[in-house]
């Protein structure tokens, strides 16, 4: 079969950190229609695509996805699992820029969509962290034009506990480096060529960042998050949650 469709044992995981206060006539099967959302966010086609004899009417699973999102569903379950991981030793922090689809316009609230304008047009940056075995830990959305340092300090409040900090030079500031070290972490972070005073930095370490390039080549292989069609934020901010949470979490 080209269509996906959740292991038992990768159910079992989800399962019990679904909703429970369903009311009224008990919902549809629930490993079916979150295959079939799966589906589609891997695919990049539009609901109506989704191979109805295998999913079900396509409109249950669009108002899943969308209603599961307004309430926080898909990145409750992505957080949940992700902190059973255990504490890192290491994390990592890094954006990657998404283009913005024609049909993403139209969002209620404008720029609070988190779709700006850069170089590369219309586009969504994700902001994440992971750890050094490239699995994410949290997510967060801006325009395309928001600098790294910026958002970072939002991302880095969410950070686990950790040992060594791992960023680029887009997070070089004096800001980012005391807010690391005030959670007693070590910001390994390579100095910018205009710094009078050389912080320590070590290239070693360092080597290891890509891991969270590669989680974000990973996630992409999800068309509907490589392209954002979503108009809303909380809308594609559940597919790079449910993305992640296939990929590294079940």
């Amino acid at each position: 079969m080209d269509e996906f469709w959740l292991t038992d044992a990768q159910f079992a995981k989800i399962e019990p950190h679904l909703p429970t206060d369903a009311r009224g006539k008990d919902r549809v099967d629930d490993r079916r229609v979150i295959s079939g959302i799966i589906h589609v966010l891997k695919s990049g086609g539009r609901w109506a695509d989704a191979p109805r004899e295998v999913y079900g009417p396509r409109k249950t699973l669009y108002n899943r996805f969308v209603r599961w999102a307004a309430k926080g569903v898909w990145t409750d379950l992505f957080e949940t699992l992700a902190k059973a991981g255990g504490p890192p030793s290491q994390v990592l922090i890094d954006s990657s820029a998404v283009k913005a689809h024609r049909c993403a316009s139209g969002g209620k609230g404008g720029h609070n969509q988190a779709i700006g304008r850069s170089r590369g047009g219309r586009t969504t940056k994700i902001h994440a962290l992971t750890d050094r075995f490239c699995r994410p830990l949290a997510f967060l959305l801006t325009g395309g034009q928001v600098a790294d340092c910026k958002a970072g300090a939002l991302l880095l409040e969410r950070s686990p506990r950790c040992r060594i900090l791992l960023a680029d030079k887009g997070y070089d500031s004096d800001a980012i480096r005391r807010q690391i070290e005030a959670t007693g972490a070590a910001p390994n972070i390579p100095p910018k060529s205009n710094r009078r005073w050389k912080p320590c930095f070590s290239p070693v370490l360092y080597k290891g960042r890509n891991a969270i390039e590669r989680m974000f080549g990973r996630i992409k292989d999800f068309r509907r998050v490589a392209t954002r069609y979503d108009r809303l934020a909380t809308n594609y901010l559940a597919a790079v949650s449910i993305a992640a949470t296939v990929s590294y979490w079940l």
